[in-house]
């Protein structure tokens, strides 16, 4: 055998060998911070979640009798329901979701819809032409959300 034969990338091979050892103090800190920080992300996270999903709103949809939305109001009802997402600002997506619950009460069916806190004011808005909000103040107290029309001045029609 000749002791004069080289292996082509042998020395690269050696030379990230030797460097792997020599930083892998120093690498495996690294992973543990890195780890000790992705676990106080996901916590804080988590607790940003919790304190979304217990402070919701929650607005009853009261439709009239001639109720008849069309294909594009549906739509654009659909469009307003993804801007709560969007209003919930700082809020993870887990706690930021909009919700339309039924429910019947004696032989009535109410359409509730909730959502964070944060995204209230989304949610009070009226998604159609002939549906009524009533937003919740307290628990058992639903009163109507109404907007009024602004002054029109003289000449105006």
């Amino acid at each position: 055998m000749n002791a004069g034969l080289e292996v082509p990338g042998a020395q690269i091979f050696f030379d990230a060998a030797h460097w792997i050892a020599w930083s892998s103090p120093y690498l495996a800190a690294l992973v543990l911070v890195a780890g000790g920080v992705w676990i106080w992300v996901a916590w804080q996270r988590a607790q940003r979640v919790q304190a979304a999903l217990a402070d919701r709103v929650t607005v009853e949809v009261v439709p009239t009798s001639t109720f008849d939305p069309g294909e594009g109001e549906i739509g654009r009802w659909a469009h307003h329901l993804g801007r709560v997402h969007q209003s919930a600002d700082g809020v993870p997506a887990r706690g930021s979701a909009a919700r339309i619950r039924y429910s019947v009460e004696r032989g009535k069916m109410h359409c509730y819809l909730e959502g964070p806190a944060t995204a209230a004011a989304v949610l009070a808005m009226p998604g159609f032409a002939e549906v009524e909000v009533r937003a919740y103040r307290a628990r058992k107290d639903i009163q109507p959300v109404t907007f009024t029309i602004p002054a029109q001045g003289k000449g105006e029609k």
